[in-house]
């Protein structure tokens, strides 16, 4: 390892411990881990002591944040519960259906009127990499028990569904891109492998995965370390073959996780099973969540300091008006419109509409294009970046302040009113608080 890597390794170590050791304590405030690791990740970037470099480490940089989400998605997928949706359902039902289709439309609307010079492919490009949302930069206005269990729940499903809905569109896109490692495919190539092949292999692999887990589980052959062990084992292997393959290993690695709680849960819990049957209340996927939280905070790094820091070099009225209405207009007045009729209250669209944050499967998209280094890229790229750092900043900031106001006016109209239409996910039975680990 030369110098500079050394550096660079304990910089990244020491930021790490250092959140480690006060994270307790910075779970209820405004300062998230995104925001914290973002602003590090400028630091040590190419504006700061220059220590991490997109074009010098392109490849670990790019792995990290591919394994990063991989990570995420797979476990998004296998903790997407039922019971969300017994009566909340229309909620992310409305954002993904109707919202969210609105909002690539507008985001590409919108870098039409002011990046000029971008291709068809682009514009698409860019609507679609910033449609995605994502929960943990807005940890507490998603997770505080004060909010409404069908505003909490509807957030959190859509950010874990909208995941899966844009990837197949994104590596479509990026295949009709002149330029890129993915165009000698072809549009038609690329669409075969990510929408057929890529959710076979998960589907296969997470399948006989959890239908193997529980019936060794039953049979008392897994001990409790390696049961931990097995999705890491799993959603390697799928990622690797759908990569191998030139399928979407992000997609397979959904598909895979979704499956696989299904399979492992499928059935009445096993007679002489040592501690029970595994499924959604144990801790199968306790090892994948904790090393998925590690590596998307490290992945909120590395994009402060390869993206992030050398975007804010080429700021212009331009990118910071798009940056802005991205997070605002393309956001709300889709959220509005989705949810016209639901019998939702103002106050709730509002903040339903201004609470879908920008984050890691944005910021890791955001790589794969940059690394592409495509006609075109370097603007698409500056503004991916400056949108996913503005709302690391704003949403980060906002979420504990308007999370208590929201809450209070809700605990206000239940009290004044309580058949509201926000409340009937509230008298669900058997709705389980949100795993902790996505509280990170």
């Amino acid at each position: 390892m030369s110098a500079g890597s050394a550096v660079a390794t304990a910089a990244v170590a020491a930021v790490t411990g250092g959140y480690a050791l006060v994270s307790r304590r910075l779970a209820s405030t405004a300062v998230s881990a995104p925001l914290v690791f973002t602003a590090a990740g400028v630091l040590i970037g190419p504006v700061g002591l220059g220590l991490l470099d997109l074009e010098r480490d392109a490849g670990p940089v790019l792995t990290l944040a591919e394994v990063a989400l991989a990570l995420v998605l797979f476990t998004d997928a296998a903790t997407i519960r039922s019971e969300e949706f017994r009566s909340g359902w229309f909620l992310p039902v409305r954002l993904l259906v109707v919202a969210l289709p609105l909002i690539i439309a507008g985001g590409a609307l919108l870098a039409w009127a002011l990046l000029p010079g971008l291709t068809a492919w682009e514009l698409a490009l860019a609507g679609v990499v910033l449609a995605p949302t994502d929960a943990s930069v807005g940890k507490a206005a998603v997770f505080a028990s004060r909010i409404p269990a069908v505003v909490r729940h509807g957030l959190n499903a859509e950010c874990g569904l909208n995941e899966c809905l844009i990837l197949p569109v994104f590596a479509v896109l990026l295949a009709g891109l002149p330029g890129t490692a993915a165009s000698h495919q072809g549009v038609a190539g690329v669409f075969w492998q990510v929408l057929v092949f890529g959710p076979l292999l998960g589907v296969l692999i997470g399948g006989l995965g959890g239908w193997l887990l529980r019936r060794a589980w039953a049979a008392g052959l897994v001990a409790p370390d390696w049961r931990r062990i097995l999705p890491l084992a799993l959603v390697t292997m799928a990622g690797t073959l759908a990569a191998a393959t030139g399928g979407s290993a992000f997609v397979a690695a959904w598909v895979t996780g979704f499956v696989f709680t299904a399979a492992l849960g499928a059935g009445p819990s096993p007679d002489g099973a040592p501690d029970g049957s595994p499924g959604e209340e144990d801790d199968t996927l306790e090892s994948v969540e904790h090393l998925a939280a590690l590596l998307a905070a490290l992945s909120f790094m590395v994009f402060g300091a390869v993206l992030l820091g050398p975007a804010l070099t080429h700021l212009n009225w331009r990118v910071v008006t798009y940056a802005v209405l991205s997070l605002t207009v393309v956001r709300m007045l889709p959220t509005a419109l989705a949810l016209m009729g639901s019998g939702l209250r103002p106050a709730t669209v509002a903040y339903t509409g201004w609470f879908g944050p920008r984050g890691l499967p944005s910021l890791v998209l955001g790589l794969l294009v940059a690394a592409e280094g495509a006609p075109g890229t370097r603007p698409t790229g500056t503004v991916i970046a400056v949108t996913v750092g503005l709302s690391v900043l704003l949403h980060s900031v906002s979420s504990v302040t308007l999370a208590d106001r929201y809450g209070r006016w809700y605990e206000r109209a239940v009290a004044r009113r309580a058949a509201l239409r926000e409340s009937v996910a509230d008298r669900v039975p058997g709705l389980h608080p949100l795993p902790e680990w996505k509280k990170w």
